[in-house]
């Protein structure tokens, strides 16, 4: 397989949050596919690593692709609407996001064409006004959580379309059964991003994005698709 290098700056592994340094320690992996067990994956290349009050966190692209969420581009047949709304779409550098026919036809098959038509109306309305984000609001963690390919994306996943992985709390909760550690599920890019799932309820998702807001894993071809988060204090 062919590896792609990147040209990203490299990431800080210490982050203050809150008054607080953390450490975030990528751990990189064999490329996952739809054959692996996510629960397996992380148990074998964190199990030994993790330590006391450690919180590991997982990519939730990682986690869609062992659930068999990731579709090669040649698979999906777009439909005419589908092609007529990824024009639209604005593009950002985190992503294409559904501004190409392949990722918004799976975001008409995941939210429904009602749902994604009454979004884009009220979307081209708010832009009249000068507001922002108003189609992903109203599409949902469905539509937002699609990813598409880009080039300096590991392959062969450079020409997937991935979807947002199903049920990310019980799956951290399996993780976290396994590697007796606490889990979250997270989509983070390097504008920002959510926490999906965590392990327990307890778990402070605000916190754990702050925590990663810079996006220590990174978004390119790293081969990183989990990380630990650990206190720098106990260092």
């Amino acid at each position: 397989m062919t590896e792609v290098k990147s040209t990203r700056k490299e990431k800080q592994p210490i982050i203050e949050y809150n008054g607080k340094k953390y450490l975030r320690i990528p751990v990189k992996t064999h490329v996952i596919t739809k054959d692996d067990s996510i629960v397996d994956v992380v148990s074998m290349y964190a199990r030994e690593i993790v330590k006391e009050n450690d919180i590991v966190f997982i990519s939730e692209k990682a986690v869609a692709i062992t659930q068999g969420r990731a579709y090669p581009l040649e698979e999906i047949k777009p439909r005419p609407l589908a092609r007529l709304l990824s024009k639209y779409v604005t593009k950002t550098p985190s992503g294409i996001g559904l501004g190409i026919p392949e990722t918004m036809e799976m975001a008409l098959r995941e939210c429904g064409v009602l749902r994604i038509l009454f979004a884009a109306v009220v979307s081209f309305f708010g832009k009249l006004f000068g507001r922002k984000g108003d189609f992903y609001r109203i599409a949902g963690y469905k539509a937002s959580s699609i990813d598409g390919p880009t080039p300096n994306t590991l392959p062969p996943y450079n020409r997937y379309v991935v979807l947002g992985p199903e049920n990310p709390d019980q799956v951290a909760k399996s993780i976290s059964d396994s590697i007796k550690a606490e889990v979250a599920i997270v989509d983070i890019n390097d504008l920002g991003g959510n926490i999906l799932g965590t392990s327990k309820p307890s778990l402070d998702r605000k916190a754990l994005a702050g925590i990663l807001r810079d996006n220590p894993l990174g978004q390119c071809c790293e081969q990183t698709p989990m990380g630990i988060i650990r206190s720098a204090e106990e260092q």
